[in-house]
């Protein structure tokens, strides 16, 4: 797939793959991170690319000697999968109504959870490593329980798509449920507390991105 670079005037260029041109206060955004002086080569758009907070949702930014916790937004662990159905798409003909309606039935959505723990999702492993979690979202577990198999709001989504070959992909963008939002501002004001320790000062930079700068390990961006 092709790319175009963006006709802005940065310190590192803006290579965008997006078919479609971008608005007024995206292109401000782009500019502000391509302006960063700890991007690495250029900044990279993908083709779902739209407005966030400090950065575009759906671009990609590399640094050098620099760390990002929340360049786009604030929750962590948001997770895309695609699965690969043993069908095809003739056989969704006239069931694709009734596909969505037992989705939007079957799962929940926003704010809403399951209201039972299901037997196969307490037995889950994974649970095991949720002690290692950061202790401010310890007192979350029972919800996350319920949380299980759910969908989140805002731009989280199930959708049913085909390939090149018309076989049928479930396609994923799960949310991390609020836990992501704890954690990242736990570990943001961790991040903090040693810039604080280290005598070093926080500021927010044009991008709207909280830094500090040590010159012996990174910058810490929040």
């Amino acid at each position: 797939m092709s790319y175009e670079t963006l006709k802005i005037s940065t310190p590192h260029p803006v290579l965008s793959w997006a078919n479609h041109e971008l608005g007024g206060d995206e292109l401000k955004m782009a500019k502000n991170v391509a302006s960063l002086p700890f991007v690495f080569k250029h900044v990279a758009l993908m083709p779902d690319v739209h407005l966030g907070k400090g950065a575009l949702v759906g671009s990609v930014v590399a640094t050098k000697d620099a760390i990002i916790p929340a360049a786009v937004g604030v929750d962590i662990g948001c997770g895309m999968c695609a699965i690969k159905t043993p069908f095809v798409a003739d056989q969704l003909e006239g069931k694709l109504k009734q596909i969505r309606q037992d989705i939007e039935a079957l799962i929940p959505v926003g704010f809403n959870e399951n209201k039972t723990v299901e037997k196969d999702v307490s037995n889950w492993q994974g649970w095991r490593n949720f002690k290692d979690l950061h202790t401010g979202v310890q007192r979350l577990e029972s919800k996350a329980m319920k949380q299980m198999g759910s969908l989140g709001g805002g731009n989280h989504f199930i959708e049913v798509c085909l390939d090149a070959n018309n076989q049928v992909w479930l396609m994923l963008h799960s949310g991390s449920r609020n836990i992501g939002n704890m954690l990242a501002q736990n570990h943001i004001n961790t991040g903090k507390e040693l810039a604080r320790l280290a005598g070093r000062q926080v500021t927010r930079s044009r991008s709207g991105i909280l830094r500090r700068w040590n010159p012996r390990i990174c910058r810490l961006l929040a």
